[in-house]
């Protein structure tokens, strides 16, 4: 009944975000660095988010990060199923077929949201958008193209860490599999604890 999403892509556009803007204007470099800032400077964070498939199918629910290593992507009422990160592994659980897939968390495009040790001005580039309020970056391992890439879409603003709201984020995988994700009532730093990040393990019907 429930496709699959597109579980280690998780994607949000810059040309769907900038399409109606002008010519792009110069980049600035300390842009790059800005959002390095706003990584480090991001311990957890919860979201509405809003994920749309290759297909145009769009889910909604919530996410919740706790950095380092730890993520949970709770769909809406009615989608069995759960992507989340314990801090080592990566999940994908249905529940309606009773299956878990696992990666490690750094052979995903997520994992740039996930270690604040990792320095993205080796391995990524801003990429225009036309107007002076987005920044977007596009982060790409050259060396593991088979973890994909990742865009990331910021909104400038003061009350945001670093100046940066993120707006969500466009992930390809290695086949080029895309999915959009838009974020909403983004908020920064608060407590969260580590049992959001437990799960119910389908295959044997307990907790992890």
């Amino acid at each position: 009944m429930f496709a699959r999403p597109l579980a280690l892509s998780l994607v949000l556009a810059a040309p769907a975000l900038a399409s109606a803007a002008p010519a792009p204007a110069p980049v600035a470099a300390g842009e790059l660095a800005q959002v390095q800032q706003h990584l480090q400077g991001v311990s957890a964070m919860t979201a509405g988010f809003a994920q749309t498939d290759r297909n145009g199918r769009t889910l909604t629910g919530t996410m919740t990060l706790k950095r380092p290593g730890k993520i949970r992507f709770q769909y809406q009422k009615g989608v069995p199923q759960l992507i989340v990160a314990d801090g080592s592994s990566l999940y994908f659980i249905d529940y309606q077929v009773r299956q878990v897939d696992r990666w490690p968390i750094g052979n995903s495009p997520l994992a740039v949201l996930l270690n604040p040790k990792k320095d993205i001005t080796k391995y990524a580039k801003l990429v225009p958008t036309g107007s002076d309020q987005l920044v977007s970056v596009e982060v790409h391992d050259s060396n593991h193209p088979e973890y994909g890439r990742i865009t990331l879409i910021f909104q400038k603003n003061a009350s945001a860490p670093a100046g940066l709201m993120l707006q969500g984020w466009v992930a390809l995988d290695s086949q080029n599999n895309r999915t959009t994700i838009r974020l909403s009532n983004q908020q920064f730093n608060a407590n969260i604890s580590d049992g959001a990040f437990r799960w119910n393990d389908p295959r044997k019907q307990g907790p992890r």
